[in-house]
């Protein structure tokens, strides 16, 4: 068998704005993140832990936020990106899990969501995602509120 696991870790700094998109879900909160993109630091984390289970590098080599066409882009291209890979090495996603860690917004009202967003765009079943939050009980930059961060594992089978 076959079997590839990958972490992806990304942060992204809160900026002016009236919500964020987490795990392809705007969230209402009374600040924006940061980013070239449009900074779900979520789904940032799900492509990095992806493109490493296949040992395909991250997302900046697959899309350099030195290229201007990547300014704003919406991250699920990349996600989607990130599952064409999978299918063209011959491998299938079996689980993911992201956590998100923050104080504010609170996430698990938007959990459920945000899991069936991520099917959506990977085209896999909700039971094959996790998604989950917690604080940083109000330590470091998290915990000053002044981003969000994110932690994703994806695991990998060759069909």
């Amino acid at each position: 068998m076959d079997l590839r696991l990958g972490n992806g870790f990304d942060v992204h700094a809160f900026c002016d704005g009236d919500g964020v998109w987490l795990c392809g879900v705007k969230v209402p909160h009374a600040r924006g993140l940061l980013g070239h993109s449009d900074a779900d630091v979520g789904m940032h984390a799900l492509t990095d832990a992806i493109y490493g289970a296949l040992a395909e590098g991250d997302i900046g080599q697959h899309f350099p936020p030195s290229d201007p066409q990547w300014k704003g882009a919406a991250s699920h291209i990349f996600l989607r990106h990130a599952m064409e890979r999978v299918a063209a090495r011959g491998f299938t996603l079996t689980h993911c899990d992201v956590t998100l860690i923050c104080e504010r917004p609170k996430i698990g009202p938007h959990s459920t969501a945000m899991r069936a967003a991520l099917a959506q765009i990977m085209g896999v079943e909700v039971e094959r995602i996790s998604v989950k939050a917690t604080t940083s009980e109000r330590l470091g930059f998290t915990g000053r509120e002044e981003g969000i961060a994110a932690l994703a594992t994806a695991a990998l089978v060759r069909a």
